[in-house]
C-alpha cells in the first residue's frame, strides 16, 4: 500500500520526505526487492467490494498488479519529486539515492495473486502507479503541516492523550488481596 497520510518510516513517504529536504534516500541492498504496489483508496474500495460481495468464508487476494523493485520505485519517486519540488539544491534528486546495508532476512519479492477478486468480484485498481504515486507526492508536497505533527510527537501526543493507557484504565476499585 501507498498514498496519503502513511507514517514516513514506509519506502515511499521516507522518500519523498527526505527527497524534500536533501537528505539520502537509503535502499536496502542492491534495491532489487519487488513488491507488489497498490494505491490506499483502491485497497479501500477492495475491501469494500469483498464486504459488498464476496462469499462468506472465501478468500479473497487485493493486489494492484504493479510489481516494482524499490530502485524502480526510488527513481521514478526521484523524478517526481524533480518535477514537482524543483528547488535547486535538491536536483536531480536521483544524486541522493544511497544504498545501505540489507536487512537480515529481508523478503526478495512480495507476490500477490489477484486474479480470484478480479474475476469473481469484478474489482480492479481504478489508479495507475503513476496517476496514486503523483497524487501522493502531492499531498506530501501540500501537507506539510501533518507531516511535521507526525515527526515531531504532536501526534503520538494526541493518540496517547485520546486513546492512550491513562484514557482507557478502568476507574473502578481494585480488589482487596485474598489472604488465606
Amino acid at each position: 500500500n501507498y498514498g496519503p497520510r502513511q507514517f514516513p518510516e514506509k519506502l515511499i513517504p521516507l522518500l519523498i520526505v527526505n527527497g524534500c529536504k536533501g537528505a539520502p534516500l537509503p535502499i536496502y541492498g542492491d534495491g532489487l526487492n519487488v513488491r507488489d504496489w497498490l494505491y490506499v483508496e483502491d485497497h479501500c474500495q477492495a475491501l469494500h467490494t469483498v464486504l459488498d460481495r464476496g462469499r462468506v468464508g472465501e478468500v479473497y487476494n487485493i493486489g494492484g498488479n504493479c510489481e516494482r523493485s524499490n530502485l524502480e520505485i526510488v527513481r521514478t519517486v526521484c523524478r517526481l519529486l524533480d518535477q514537482l519540488d524543483p528547488a535547486p539544491a535538491r536536483t536531480p534528486h536521483e544524486a541522493l539515492i544511497t544504498f545501505v546495508k540489507d536487512r537480515p532476512g529481508h523478503d526478495r519479492r512480495y507476490a500477490i495473486d489477484a486474479g480470484k477478486i478480479q474475476r469473481e468480484l469484478g474489482w480492479r485498481p481504478r489508479e495507475t502507479f503513476a496517476t496514486g504515486l503523483n497524487q501522493t507526492i502531492r499531498w506530501y508536497l501540500d501537507n506539510p503541516c501533518w507531516l511535521e505533527a507526525v515527526q515531531n510527537g504532536s501526534y503520538r501526543d494526541w493518540i496517547e492523550r485520546h486513546y492512550g493507557t491513562n484514557s482507557t484504565e478502568s476507574t473502578a476499585t481494585p480488589a482487596a488481596p485474598v489472604r488465606s
